[in-house]
């Protein structure tokens, strides 16, 4: 890193001058790895994609099929924002089928918004430098694996369409303000945080170059001006499809429901989302070097930086810090703003532009092996969890269809070790939640699960399946239809634990090689196991059995 900080012109010979970078070959070769790794992993280790492909294959055409036209509907006005993907279900979903229309968007999910903040680089600075390689680091982050795929396409059309607005400004006003209600009308469809980012990344594009435009009070009210403009433009379309739906996401009847990362550990846990992926330590060590590359240019000199982008990072910067986790039934709220001020930032900053040959290969080194080594980190995890979807396909096979199956797991004591590191992601959040969903394609059977929200899906369910259905779920553990105190107090925001011997048909355990930190392996009395996977064991339901468990686990005093 000391030789690449040394002054080019110094470092340079007589025969030696300032080397021309490219990233392009870099760039192609992630976009082509990370389709392959789509190709070759058809439910990676990515925690809503199950449920948002079950979701896709529904609106692509199969809730025609027995049972579901008795189960689900679609209502388009029970939303406005967040529908995307299920536009494009509806729309694309027939013609080209819901897993290819699935994987084409959880690819997208994964490059765009790197390729947009490069987009956005190179209209800013011109060149294919070696920094923007580094951009391509951040395709893996909590978002990304947490599976917000609305949100991540979101992002990267927001970053493309900034390269439109930037191409667009000085031109006709009337234009201008059009390309914007049009482009904030696509975003507030997608997601209205992509929204959001937009509008942030605008503004710090009408800040300009330098800072020193506030000092003039002319140069001010111009640029007031501009932003009110360029504001008013973002707000109008979903003010109006507001005024047209009025469906927000609700916290169930619980107000806001706010939950806040109230102290600095929460917090700064909170700014690493948009570097985390399975095991965070890995993920340090490989974003570090990206992080001293800059250092060094800033101590070298040779870093330029876009003063408006700058503001709106540190905007975005702020929001990450003071944010609620949870609001109004949506969670990791507060995931969404680290990503957006980490994209933002690597696109406003051009480090090391001029370097001699010797130093621009060393810097596309140590840049390739960052970037590469956490694609590679990311795909052995994808590699590793491929056992635990054919668990679950396995145990599916035994599901007539219109069955009710109940998804449950084991709670692990500790999540630690590299041998299931796909399992878990970010801080201990488990990646297979959704997995028992891939029931309603495969084996034509209920999941209370699936994603339904109002405000946020078109999908609803119908009564009186409607009575064991949540619109968002967590996958509980198996301990509660054992330990009366937990059974109490999931009881209220999960209905479909009442009377569940009466309501389903299988209970459907995942993770279930690893003992639940409550009950072990024990299982009710009235279960009958019809097949064990490993990973996934599927148990029928004899209906005829008391709904209290005859006898309490001693285990079942931890949870209370």
């Amino acid at each position: 890193m000391e030789r690449i900080a040394a002054p080019a012109v110094a470092a340079a010979g007589p025969e030696e001058s300032i080397a021309r970078q490219d990233s392009t070959v870099a760039i192609a070769a992630f976009v082509g790895l990370t389709a392959a790794l789509v190709l070759l992993f058809p439910f990676p280790p990515v925690l809503d994609y199950a449920n948002h492909y079950a979701r896709i294959w529904l609106l692509s055409g199969g809730i025609g099929e027995q049972p579901f036209p008795e189960i689900y509907a679609v209502d388009w006005n029970r939303t406005f924002t967040n529908v995307g993907i299920d536009v494009l279900a509806t729309w694309l979903g027939p013609l080209i089928g819901a897993d290819r229309l699935a994987r084409a968007l959880l690819f997208l999910a994964i490059v765009l918004p790197p390729l947009g903040a490069i987009g956005l680089h190179r209209a800013l600075f011109g060149g294919r430098h070696h920094w923007q390689t580094a951009m391509l680091s951040l395709g893996w982050c909590a978002t990304m694996i947490g599976g917000f795929i609305n949100f991540q396409i979101g992002l990267g059309m927001a970053l493309f369409f900034a390269c439109v607005d930037l191409r667009l400004q000085g031109r006709n006003p009337a234009l201008v303000f059009a390309w914007r209600l049009a482009a904030a009308l696509l975003l507030t469809v997608m997601h209205l945080f992509a929204l959001g980012f937009y509008m942030a990344i605008v503004c710090g594009l009408e800040f300009s170059w330098r800072i020193d435009i506030v000092r003039s009070k002319a140069g001010l009210m111009r640029l007031a001006g501009r932003l009110a403009l360029a504001l008013g433009a973002c707000v109008l379309p979903p003010l109006a499809l507001y005024l047209h739906t009025a469906a927000l996401p609700n916290a169930g009847g619980n107000g806001l429901g706010l939950a806040w990362n109230d102290g600095i550990v929460l917090i700064v846990l909170n700014l690493l989302s948009a570097i985390t992926t399975y095991v965070p330590v890995v993920d340090v060590v490989l974003v570090l070097p990206l992080i001293l590359i800059c250092t060094r240019a800033a101590r070298a000199g040779d870093i330029r930086m876009h003063a408006g982008l700058a503001v709106a990072a540190c905007g975005l910067l702020l929001l990450s810090c003071v944010s609620p986790r949870h609001m109004l039934g949506t969670g990791w709220i507060s995931w969404r703003f680290p990503i957006m001020t980490a994209l933002v930032a690597m696109a406003m900053v051009c480090p090391f532009a001029n370097l001699t040959r010797r130093q621009a290969l060393l810097l596309a080194l140590i840049i390739n092996l960052a970037v590469f080594g956490r694609t590679g980190w990311v795909g052995w995890n994808w590699w590793l969890a491929q056992k635990d979807v054919a668990a679950i396909e396995t145990v599916l096979k035994k599901v007539p269809a219109g069955a009710a199956v109940l998804p449950l797991g084991h709670e692990p004591e500790t999540v630690s070790g590299l041998a299931h590191s796909n399992r878990h992601f970010a801080w201990g959040l488990d990646t297979f939640r959704h997995l028992p969903t891939l029931a309603l394609p495969f084996s034509h059977a209920f999941v209370p699960t699936l994603f339904t929200a109002k405000g946020k899906q078109p999908l609803s369910v119908l009564s009186p399946w409607s009575e064991i259905a949540v619109p968002e779920g967590n996958l509980l553990s198996i301990g509660v239809l054992s330990c009366p105190t937990m059974m109490q107090e999931y009881r209220n925001f999960t209905p479909y634990l009442s009377n569940w011997r009466g309501r389903f048909d299988f209970v459907l355990v995942a993770n279930a090689d690893i003992p639940d930190r409550y009950v072990g392996t024990s299982m009710p009395a009235g279960l009958t196991l019809v097949e064990d996977a490993g990973f996934a064991k599927l148990y029928a339901i004899d209906k005829t059995m008391p709904a209290e468990p005859l006898s309490i686990p001693t285990g079942c005093a931890r949870a209370s």
